[in-house]
């Protein structure tokens, strides 16, 4: 599955309702991982809203840095998460959920779907997909 694949089935469970912008980033990169999608989506349920509901850290992100960790093994994490949050932050224009989802004009910053598909597509060029 490329990257682009990656990032549009991670938007399209955004979508559905049914899953969370930290479980949607976690669930379509886990063959990157040892642990299955199911398992995932469950370690990152309590991550959305900004870091559970607080509107903290995108939870996007911080499915990104999830797996950044299992597929590093903890290796070199910390380098590799600042790199995909400075580049997020770069084309979202902010990393904490309350100044994404912050109106101008009638339309958030960047919007959940937007940010789900960065995530997933900037963890891709930051570990090498």
């Amino acid at each position: 599955m490329t990257i682009e694949e990656r990032a549009a089935k991670a938007v399209e469970m955004k979508t559905s309702g049914k899953y969370n912008c930290a479980q949607s980033v976690t669930a379509a990169l886990a063959d990157r991982t040892e642990l299955s999608e199911k398992e995932l989506i469950q370690i990152s349920a309590g991550f959305c809203a900004g870091m559970g509901n607080m509107e903290a850290t995108c939870g996007a992100l911080i499915g990104a840095g999830m797996i950044a960790g299992l597929e590093t093994k903890g290796s070199g994490t910390l380098a590799k998460t600042r790199k995909i949050q400075e580049e997020f932050a770069g084309r979202c224009g902010a990393i904490k959920c309350r100044d994404l989802k912050t109106m101008t004009d009638g339309k958030p910053l960047c919007p959940c779907e937007e940010c789900v598909r960065n995530a997933v597509v900037i963890y891709g060029e930051i570990m090498g997909e």
